[in-house]
C-alpha cells in the first residue's frame, strides 16, 4: 500500500480485468488512500479476483458476459458506474488495466500537469515490464511501451483522463476489440483537445509473455486493430493506422505474394529475392541495434495481417468480434 502519498479526492481510478490473481491485487493495492473512489470492472473472473477486490473495499462491477468482451466496453462501464453517484463527481479518471501497478507520485504529476493545461484531456507516463529478463517478449514489450515525451497522438490502457473530455466524445467504443485507446484520443483531438505524454513513471505492467504463441496472437491483435481503426479514421488528415496497416500488408501479404507468383510464372529463381527479408532484420536491426527486435518486428507484419483477414472475415460474414486473446 502506498505511504506518505496525497490522496485525490477529484480523481477516481478504473480498473479493469480477468483472472489477473496476484497482479489485480497489486493494482488495487497501489490505488488505496490516493483517489477517492476505486471502481473494479471484473469480466467473468474465475480465480477470486471479485472477493479480493471486495475485501479490499473497491467497488465492482461485473460486465455482462452475454456479450462478447471489449476493454473499451468494461472502461465504458466503469465510466459509467462513476457517474451514477449523486454527491460524488470526479474530475479525472485514471483507467488500469488490472495487470498494472501504478507508481508512486504518478497522480500527482499528472493532476498537477491537467490542472495546468485546460484543454489536455489525457495524461500519460512511462508504463515499465515488471520482468523484462523474463522472456526476449517482455523485454520488447518493454521497450514498446518507451514512446516520446510531449504533445501525442494517442495513449494506451494507462492514462489519466479528464472527465469532461471523455463525457465529450461519449467514452471509448465499446466495439473495438483492440486499438480503442488510439481511436478515442483520434476523436479527442478532433475536437481540439490535447493528449500528452510526461516524463514521469506511471505503472508497472505484467505482459507475461513467455511462449511464441502468445506474442503471435498479440501481434495478430495489433493487425485486427489497424485495418479496423484505418477504415474508422483512415481519411485525411488524419490518416489513422494508414501507415500501419500498409507496412503489414506490404511486407506480409503483397511482396511474398508477387514474389512466390514470379517464381510460378517466371522462374523458381524468383524466390531468391525473399532474402529481402533477412535484409530487412539486418537493416532494422543496425538501426536499432537490437537483433530480436528487429526479427520480431519483421515477423510480426505476417501475424498482423493474419489479424486483417480476421476483421474483414468477420466484417463480410456479420459475425460477432470477439477479443484475440494471449494469455
Amino acid at each position: 500500500m502506498p505511504q506518505d502519498l496525497p490522496t485525490f479526492q477529484d480523481v477516481a481510478a478504473v480498473a479493469i480485468g480477468r483472472n489477473e490473481g496476484a497482479r489485480l491485487i497489486d493494482c488495487l493495492d497501489a490505488l488505496q488512500g490516493q483517489v477517492g473512489r476505486i471502481v473494479y470492472v471484473d469480466s467473468g473472473s474465475t480465480d477470486g479476483s471479485v472477493d479480493a477486490a471486495l475485501a479490499r473495499g473497491v467497488e465492482v462491477v461485473a460486465l455482462d458476459m452475454s456479450k462478447p468482451f471489449t476493454a473499451a466496453r468494461a472502461r465504458n462501464a466503469g465510466i459509467a458506474t462513476l457517474m451514477d453517484r449523486t454527491g460524488y463527481s470526479p474530475r479525472y479518471i485514471q483507467f488500469l488495466d488490472g495487470d498494472c501497478a501504478l507508481q508512486n507520485g504518478w497522480l500527482a504529476t499528472a493532476r498537477a500537469f491537467l490542472e495546468g493545461r485546460p484543454m489536455a484531456a489525457v495524461a500519460c507516463g512511462r508504463r515499465r515490464e515488471r520482468f523484462p529478463e523474463a522472456s526476449v517478449y517482455n523485454r520488447l514489450i518493454d521497450k514498446e511501451w518507451d514512446t516520446p515525451v510531449g504533445q501525442a497522438r494517442a495513449c494506451g490502457g494507462d492514462a489519466l483522463i479528464r472527465v469532461s473530455a471523455l463525457s465529450a466524445v461519449g467514452g471509448y467504443n465499446p466495439a473495438l476489440i483492440a486499438g480503442e485507446e488510439p481511436e478515442m484520443c483520434v476523436r479527442l483531438r478532433a475536437l481540439g483537445w490535447e493528449v500528452w505524454r510526461l516524463d514521469a513513471e506511471m505503472t508497472l505492467h505484467d505482459a507475461a509473455i513467455l511462449r511464441f504463441d502468445q506474442w503471435w496472437k498479440r501481434a495478430k491483435r495489433a493487425g485486427h486493430a489497424y485495418l479496423e481503426g484505418a477504415i474508422l479514421h483512415g481519411a485525411p488528415p488524419e490518416r489513422h493506422f494508414v501507415a500501419q496497416t500498409w507496412r503489414a500488408l506490404i511486407w506480409g501479404a503483397l511482396l511474398p505474394l508477387l514474389i512466390l507468383c514470379a517464381a510460378v510464372l517466371v522462374s523458381p529463381w524468383v524466390l531468391l529475392v525473399l532474402a529481402i527479408y533477412p535484409a530487412l532484420v539486418a537493416r532494422i536491426a543496425r538501426r536499432s541495434g537490437d537483433l530480436a527486435e528487429a526479427f520480431f518486428l519483421t515477423v510480426a507484419k505476417f501475424a498482423e495481417v493474419g489479424g486483417m483477414a480476421l476483421y474483414l472475415r468477420r466484417r463480410l460474414s456479420g459475425s460477432q468480434k470477439r477479443l484475440i486473446e494471449y494469455k
